[in-house]
């Protein structure tokens, strides 16, 4: 047996330099595994507005397409992780409750948003939804109970860029299609919040799954209010539709996952790549293009965004999860 001062083999006792070199490491190769997902996200995600136009253009109508682009999507994930990761089906009861919390709520939103396409741009739709970057780091002010000037002239200008998107328009102005985008923007950003805090105890893929089941219940339950005959939806609507379904499930899991890594904050300033794919992509197959003064907004808009990199003691994460769930959680 070792006595007190024993003390172990020279050479498995690492040196100062070494733990550091680890650790930097291993940090290292998470923040680019998150760099990784953080652009793969908005990839996705830039999609998403130019398959919907399909699928409205071939005659399917909003809730039908909102409806079974998100079923589909949860049935994806489900098989995925029944053939896959089985092991991470299983959660604690918070855990569960909380990304289905944020997942009703980003399914609200997507309603808002996809009706807001039938009436508004795909290019315009995008650049109103990205303001959700600036709410993102609202949200977390609020958080911490202070909200600095540089917050306030952020959420100012993205006021005013909002402002110039829409009176740019070439025709008339749609404000309740924008105001759609907005209240889309801002579930958006609230989902966001609320995952980095909830994926501090679950993995990526498991609140995926939970928030995407949610956000296809909530989207369900809209569509039965006004279903419609699906005999009626082309092939042509479906394969739109089926598209959506992939494109949405590997957008939220890559979504997720650089969250994970990255933080809310960074992985939503890749978001604004998620603006170039959806305008490059919108001109070249749906001919939309931006007035002048559009262009002039979405400059606003930006310069809104990357001011975050100047923004200081913001909060990392909402810690609501005590005090929601603390009745749940096992006692110490």
């Amino acid at each position: 047996m070792a006595t007190p001062s024993s003390k172990p083999p020279a050479e498995s006792v690492p040196s100062k330099k070494e733990k550091p070199e680890t650790s930097d490491h291993a940090t290292s190769q998470q923040w680019q595994l998150g760099l990784l997902w953080g652009l793969l996200s908005p990839l996705f995600l830039g999609l998403v507005p130019i398959l919907a136009k399909v699928a409205y253009a071939a005659g399917v109508n909003v809730l039908t397409v909102v409806a079974f682009r998100t079923v589909i999507a949860a049935v994806f994930l489900w098989l995925g992780m029944l053939l896959f990761k089985r092991q991470l089906i299983r959660s604690s009861l918070p855990a569960v409750l909380s990304s289905m919390i944020a997942g009703a709520i980003n399914g609200l939103g997507s309603i808002f948003f996809y009706t807001s396409l039938t009436r508004i741009d795909a290019s315009l739709g995008q650049l109103v939804n990205i303001s959700y970057l600036v709410f993102v780091t609202v949200f977390l002010r609020l958080a911490g109970q202070t909200i600095s000037l540089l917050t306030i002239l952020r959420t100012a200008l993205t006021i005013g860029a909002i402002y110039l998107l829409t009176r740019g328009s070439a025709g008339s102005a749609d404000w309740l299609g924008v105001g759609m985008m907005l209240f889309a923007a801002v579930t958006y950003a609230i989902q966001l919040v609320l995952s980095q805090r909830i994926m501090l105890d679950i993995p990526a893929p498991t609140m995926t799954l939970y928030a995407i089941t949610a956000m296809a219940a909530v989207v369900t339950v809209a569509w039965f209010i006004a279903p419609v005959d699906l005999r009626l939806v082309s092939t042509d609507g479906w394969q739109a539709i089926g598209l959506m379904a992939l494109v949405t499930a590997l957008a939220r899991l890559t979504l997720f996952l650089g969250v994970k890594a990255m933080g809310s904050i960074q992985t939503a300033l890749l978001g604004v790549f998620e603006v170039v794919v959806t305008i490059a992509i919108a001109a070249v197959f749906l001919g939309e293009r931006l007035t002048l003064l559009q262009w002039v907004g979405a400059a606003v808009l930006l310069v809104s965004i990357f001011l975050v990199r100047f923004e200081k003691g913001v909060p990392r994460f909402i810690d609501w999860w005590q005090f929601l769930w603390r009745r749940f959680l096992p006692k110490k």
